[in-house]
């Protein structure tokens, strides 16, 4: 038998050890936590437009998000396997600790006692988010893995339910709490608001929480740890830059992070191929359930945020919802993955089997993409609000039980590198997504625009043609098409319309007034041929005689029809006018309609593809407290 087969010396069966109450305490500690890290991914977002109003970092405005995601996603798999190596404990009160003080940093951001540390204030912030996600990263990665310490594997699955719960939760409560905050008190307090919250979390964990220690001597692969960052940070880099259009694909930027990633990946291989203890194991993959878990995970990670992100812009574009409401309207989607997780783990728990629920799950995951595939500019707000609820309910085991899965494959002292792999895949699969239907949208919405206000422009007044021409041709950049700010404002834009018919026409009505008022016939017949001035009207203007103002009270007379009439086209120009904005305002929905539901059809493709991945998983049965002790293989000896 082998060293990776033997279990380490003076390794605790806590699922076995400890007691209830005490799991319960170590349960609402580590929920706690990792309510923390979901939390601050939604709340965040409804303060940032006033973030960098008052900061004036709109250039920096994404790189908010961006360095927290940097930072959370490479460390994932190193803080795995560091709390495999000196315990969860430690690990995870270190994240918190660290997320704390980014918590407290990006509060202080752009404060004048930090004398321009960083640089601009905006900048300060987007370094302490990076300092935030490193913290982060322990969060995720490690309160996974506790659920599968202190459990028996057939119990672990309601309690799986429940973190992914959390995340579900965290998206409702988040823009809430974040735009409450950021209206009534101050957008500081979106982030001072997670000291309290991480300060109780560490009082449960400091007193209630053991060591749980998985036995194995420290071994720190710090080679590859260095080397996991140096493939992950270029590559997210990449795919951010060329989705969000920093640079093109093509750019020797975007080229240069990929080719960097690419030679550290294959001397990450080469250097764990190699170690006695490495960051991520080679070994795991000849587990069936772990390659083809963490496979599944990936292309699952890619649906989930893209059915986020899109669905969004669909509600925004189309529906008509708010930009601020926009983060809970997608409260329903929310609920129905709640339900899916919680549903599902306690099932699993029950029944001691899970493969069939991850099958179910995908399918009707697929089914809910099917669905929103054809969501039009005229589907009613219930229908896509029961489409939403289907997708979630198929979203929602994916989140507890290839976790279940993967941790009931392997060994329990590779319990902690193996969760923090399986998430460190679905991480890197949201990136990927997002950069594949950000492309997407990108290519298809200037060209659907176009296509949609064709018709339009061919009947539109000749005053607003050019804007129409500008319209169409101006909107296609990745951060302007995927922005609510994108969408097409009718109110505005025909108040701003109006405004300038009717200086048009005051402009006109000045310039007869003057004509009229010298007497002189060539001059107000010269005005007549004006294009701007209404062609029956023009023609009028041409047919008065010399003599109707040669006196005052004449010219008077000759000002006052031509103001009656100028008056009428005016109206008229408007009627026209807004019934064209009303057709542009139907084209865009059209197109974004269009758009979004040709990249929901992208979906049900990584959807079928997830399912392939499942398919070959092996059904393992979910040991229950007590079963397989004593047994040098572990839970991955139940494997058949």
């Amino acid at each position: 038998m082998t060293h990776a087969q033997q279990a380490p010396e003076g390794r605790i069966d806590y699922a076995e050890t400890l007691d209830f109450p005490t799991k319960r305490l170590i349960l609402i500690g580590t929920l706690l936590g990792l309510f923390l890290s979901a939390l601050d991914q939604t709340i965040v977002s409804t303060a940032l437009p006033r973030i960098t109003q008052e900061l004036e970092g709109l250039s920096l405005y994404s790189w908010v998000t961006t360095a927290y995601l940097l930072a959370s996603t490479a460390m994932v798999p190193i803080y795995g396997k560091l709390s495999d190596i000196y315990g969860r404990k430690p690990v995870l009160m270190f994240g918190i600790v660290v997320f704390l003080l980014g918590s407290a940093l990006c509060g202080m951001a752009g404060e004048p006692f930090l004398n321009n540390v960083f640089g601009s204030g905006m900048m300060q912030l987007v370094v302490f988010r990076g300092i935030q996600g490193f913290g982060a990263a322990a969060l995720t990665s490690v309160a996974f893995a506790i659920i599968a310490d202190i459990f028996a594997p057939a119990e672990r699955g309601k309690y799986q339910g429940l973190f992914g719960a959390v995340f579900g939760l965290s998206s409702v409560i988040g823009p809430l709490l974040g735009g409450f905050l950021t209206d009534n008190v101050s957008w500081r307090w979106v982030f001072y608001v997670n000291l309290p919250i991480g300060l109780v979390a560490l009082a449960f964990i400091f007193t209630k929480m053991p060591r749980l220690a998985s036995g194995l001597k420290p071994k720190i692969d710090y080679l590859g740890a260095l080397l996991i960052i140096v493939f992950s940070v270029p590559l997210l880099l990449a795919l951010t830059f060329g989705a969000d259009g920093t640079y093109a694909w093509t750019s020797p930027t975007v080229l240069g992070l990929f080719a960097t990633s690419v030679v550290s990946l294959i001397l990450f291989l080469f250097v764990e191929s190699r170690h006695e203890s490495p960051i991520l194991p080679l070994s795991l993959f000849k587990n069936p359930t772990f390659a083809w878990g963490v496979l599944a995970r990936f292309f699952i990670g890619a649906a989930f945020l893209g059915a986020i992100l899109f669905l969004s812009l669909y509600l925004v574009n189309v529906q008509g919802v708010s930009a601020t409401a926009a983060g809970t309207a997608t409260i329903p989607l929310t609920m129905g993955l709640i339900a899916g997780a919680i549903g599902s783990g306690q099932l699993a728990s029950r029944l001691g089997y899970y493969k069939t629920m991850i099958i179910i799950g995908l399918l009707l995951m697929m089914g809910g993409f099917g669905l929103l595939s054809t969501l039009s500019a005229d589907t009613p707000y219930l229908r896509v609000v029961l489409y939403m609820v289907v997708l979630g309910l198929g979203l929602g085991p994916a989140l507890p039980l290839f976790n279940l899965a993967i941790q009931n494959a392997v060994k329990p002292w590779e319990i902690g590198v193996a969760t923090s792999s399986g998430q460190f895949f679905q991480q890197f699969g949201s990136v990927i997504g997002t950069a594949v239907f950000g492309a997407i949208l990108t290519a298809m919405l200037p060209t659907q625009i176009s296509r949609q206000l064709e018709p339009v422009k061919a009947d539109a007044p000749p005053a607003i043609r050019a804007q129409l021409d500008a319209l169409s041709g101006g909107t296609g950049g990745a951060s302007e098409s995927r922005s609510p700010q994108a969408s097409f404002d009718a109110a505005a834009v025909k108040a701003t319309t109006a405004d300038g018919i009717r200086k048009g026409f005051d402009g006109v009505l000045t310039a007869v007034t003057g004509a009229v008022n010298t007497g002189n016939i060539a001059a107000v017949q010269a005005v007549a041929t004006n294009p701007q001035f209404p062609a029956e009207l023009g023609t009028q203007l041409k047919n008065i005689p010399a003599e109707a103002i040669a006196t005052p009270q004449g010219r008077e007379a000759v000002i006052a029809q031509i103001k009656a009439g100028l008056d009428t086209a005016q109206a008229d120009a408007i009627t026209q006018a807004d019934t064209t904005l009303d057709k542009v305002g139907r084209a865009i929905k059209v197109a974004f309609a269009t758009t979004v539901s040709r990249i929901y059809l992208v979906s049900i493709l990584v959807a079928f593809l997830a399912l392939l991945a499942a398919l070959p998983m092996p059904n393992l049965r979910l040991p229950r407290k007590g079963e397989g002790k004593g047994e040098s293989g572990g839970l991955a000896s139940l494997e058949g």
